[in-house]
């Protein structure tokens, strides 16, 4: 066998190596990859309601004690659990934590989640996910979903329902995960995007 076919064998065998780790990769991110306590969370794109919507993402949190409220306006339970998220941001927002709730709603429903945000007397950060693609990386079963991520980019609490977020469990949660010191840049803080 010459050089030149044993060059291609090896190509053909690379490439098939490639497809074969892209395909697990795409297809089995969640069975390699789950998203669980303790694992970095992922970066996520969504909309802010202005007028002209800006693009938020996950790093522009970085360093802070962050809950993500992943939600819609159509989610009986989440319109139960927002009052107690609305009383958590006034106790918590002002000593460092950030609350962001993401909607899934569709494409074209900017006033609607505007007026929810009104009925609600809602004061903390409210994007919009259109596409849901943030159900998808962040293995959303079911709504409201919520994430509590500390400063080091790290996921500490996962709720898959309507929870009491006034409540003495969860305010503890948050004094403690305020109270933690900031990681070093070399260790655990969330990468910046490029």
């Amino acid at each position: 066998m010459t050089v030149r076919k044993q060059l291609a064998i090896a190509c053909v065998v690379l490439a098939i190596v490639a497809a074969i780790a892209y395909g697990a990769t795409r297809y089995l991110r969640k069975e390699l990859f789950p998203v669980e306590l303790g694992t970095k969370a992922p970066d996520f794109t969504a909309f802010t309601l202005d007028s002209v919507p800006r693009e938020k993402h996950l790093s522009d949190y970085r360093g802070r004690v962050l809950m993500i409220n992943v939600w819609a306006t159509w989610c009986l339970p989440c319109r139960v659990e927002m009052p107690s998220i609305e009383a958590l941001n006034k106790s918590y927002a002002q000593k460092g934590l950030k609350i962001v709730a993401v909607s899934i709603d569709d494409p074209g429903t900017d006033a609607g989640i505007r007026a929810f945000i009104k009925q609600y007397g809602l004061s903390f950060e409210v994007l919009h996910d259109p596409k849901g693609a943030i159900s998808d990386l962040y293995d959303i079963t079911g709504y409201p979903e919520t994430f509590i991520v500390g400063k080091d980019g790290l996921i500490r609490k996962k709720l898959m329902s309507a929870t009491d977020w006034n409540s003495p469990d969860a305010r503890a949660l948050m004094d403690r995960l305020l109270s933690e010191q900031s990681e070093s840049p070399s260790r655990g803080t969330l990468p910046g995007r490029n």
